[in-house]
């Protein structure tokens, strides 16, 4: 049992109950486009210890539970950090990005960083197989394609109030930083890390074209 593991879960537990309980508070400290423009910079990190309700809590923290051990047993603890606060942050840099222009934008939650661990464990071992809808089993390789191609169709329906933008940046970002500590992955995975990089070039093509407005 992981004590940085544990250590993680505790302190995003110990934060979020505390927002429960004191709006005040998690007004303070939640993502907000307008206030992080004024220079309130540590929402960017603060958000991600941050949630709305015992469910989203607990939906985040239990994934993060059954992936974080495989991501800890190939790359080690201070790796694992750096794979889960980068993806943190990209995941709310690419939502500042995407919601720049919408000054009342709040988001709160640890699912930009818990993606990013997903996706490490899945380029770590992509013949793992997966639950979709806790019940399908799907080869981790292809629920990872499918899930940032849904990231992209609810980043432009906009029609829910899922911050997809937070779970692709998330899952970029557990990517990026998994192929640069481990750029043998390139070889010993290269279909993989091809499929998977489909999504993301798709992505930003888009953007470009200005199909996500």
């Amino acid at each position: 049992m992981n004590i940085l593991l544990i250590g993680i879960i505790a302190i995003t537990v110990l934060i979020s109950y505390k927002g429960f309980n004191d709006l005040a508070y998690f007004r303070k400290y939640e993502f907000h486009i307008g206030s992080i423009q004024k220079g309130e910079q540590i929402r960017m990190v603060s958000s991600g210890f941050l949630h709305v309700d015992m469910s989203h809590l607990l939906f985040n923290m239990l994934t993060l539970w059954f992936f974080a051990p495989l991501v800890l047993s190939y790359l080690g603890n201070w790796i694992f950090v750096l794979i889960y606060m980068g993806s943190l942050i990209f995941g709310n840099l690419l939502t500042y990005i995407f919601k720049r222009n919408n000054f009342s934008y709040r988001a709160v939650g640890a699912s930009g960083a818990v993606t990013g661990v997903l996706y490490s464990a899945i380029l770590l071992q992509p013949d793992m197989m997966l639950g979709l809808f806790f019940i399908i089993p799907i080869p981790a390789y292809l629920f990872g394609i499918l899930y940032l191609l849904y990231s992209i169709y609810g980043m432009k329906a906009q029609n829910d109030n899922i911050g997809h933008s937070a779970h692709f940046g998330g899952a970029v970002g557990g990517y990026a930083i998994t192929l640069i500590e481990r750029p043998e992955l390139l070889i010993e995975h290269t279909l993989m890390v091809i499929l998977l990089t489909i999504p993301i070039m798709v992505l930003f093509i888009m953007q470009r074209l200005g199909k996500l407005e």
